[in-house]
Formats: C-alpha cells, structure tokens, sequence
C-alpha cells in the first residue's frame, strides 16, 4: 500500500472537503460529513478532514502509479475549487509503520 498526504492551510476546508466530495459523488462511493470524508476511486481512495482552517488529505493506493493518479485528480480538483486561494497542494510521502517493528 503507498500513502501520501497533503495539507491545505484555508478557512474554507469544510466548504472544500464538502465541493469535492459531492462533486465525486455524482460517479464514485463517497462518504462525508462538514468535519471528514472518504472518497473511493477505483484507483486507491481519499481520507480528508477539516479542522481548524486546515484540509488535511491523505491518499492510499495499491501501486505507486495509481497513488500518483489519485493525487493528481484529487489535487486538480482541489485547485480548481480553491482557485482564489492559489493552493499549492504539496504530496508527502507516508512511510508505514511496521506493527512488528513498534
């Protein structure tokens, strides 16, 4: 599994995390709240949160080439809804934690 995050730093992110998840509804499983949401493409999926003035993205995938699509959808999307803010969605690679190592 390949995960990476991403964090956007607006007062909208309730208002972001909700146009996005709606916006995917209309043609993939999605779940959500104002406070988080789930995104399920075929591809890998989408974990988000709003807290704070922050909008906290994390997307898992099977292979690193369906992670880079699902960042690059999720973060077009992102910017095209949040394009008076100029966003600059910056992916970070997680690392996973071996259980066997903790």
């Amino acid at each position: 599994m390949f995960t990476s995050n991403a964090k956007f730093t607006t007062e909208r992110a309730s208002s972001y995390l909700q146009q996005l998840c709606k916006h995917f509804g209309h043609k993939i499983e999605v779940q959500f709240d104002p406070q988080a949401g789930l995104i399920k493409f075929p591809f890998g999926q989408c974990a988000l949160s709003a807290d704070q003035g922050v909008l906290d993205l994390t997307v898992n995938a099977e292979t690193q080439a369906d992670l880079t699509k699902a960042c690059r959808v999720i973060g077009s999307h992102l910017e095209r809804f949040a394009f008076r803010e100029s966003p600059k969605i910056e992916w970070q690679a997680v690392t996973a934690v071996n259980s066997a190592d903790t």
